[in-house]
């Protein structure tokens, strides 16, 4: 699915922890697409890195993010059946919930949330973290180079490591679409 300035992108805490912790929300507010957090996902920012608030604080006073709860009647019976199984954060859960009901992209980095998400929504559209930065690569929002010292900067500053040597190995392909 192309992006577009009308896509909607729910954000999962693991993708806004990776552009929280190396200060880079200026990527996400100058891209042409909206990211949305549930209230749960800024919850979880709050409770367990605390040290991102502040940033996480800006990103909502400047429109580079926005916060919506969950509160339809589907959001809220998807987020209550996605936590029954325990196997699923509060973020998570809701932002699947937000992204399948509304029917916006998710964005979000953990292998055994997307294939849940996947199981209830076959044509959801999910993007991770390396999807995100090869598009802003496209939209030449920062270089190869800048995006593979965000790349080694998470592997050895914050435990994120991406199946990659570099950006430069997915871009050709990805561009052209």
């Amino acid at each position: 699915m192309p992006l577009t300035s009308s896509t909607v992108i729910a954000v999962d805490t693991s993708v806004l922890i990776n552009f929280l912790c190396v200060d880079r929300m200026d990527l996400i507010a100058r891209h042409c697409h909206q990211f949305i957090v549930t209230d749960h996902v800024a919850a979880e920012v709050k409770d367990f890195y605390s040290d991102q608030q502040t940033r996480l604080k800006t990103a909502l006073q400047s429109s580079a993010l926005k916060q919506v709860s969950i509160a339809d009647q589907r959001e809220v019976a998807l987020f209550g059946s996605l936590g029954e199984s325990r196997r699923l954060g509060p973020g998570e859960c809701s932002a699947i919930a937000l992204a399948v009901s509304r029917e916006y992209i998710l964005a979000i980095d953990d292998r055994q949330a997307t294939n849940q998400a996947r199981e209830i929504s076959r044509d959801l559209c999910i993007l991770t973290t390396q999807d995100l930065i090869v598009a802003m690569i496209c939209e030449n929002l920062l270089s190869v180079a800048e995006a593979d010292q965000l790349k080694e900067t998470w592997a050895h500053q914050h435990r994120f490591r991406l199946p990659i040597k570099s950006f430069s190995d997915v871009l050709t392909t990805n561009c052209e679409k």
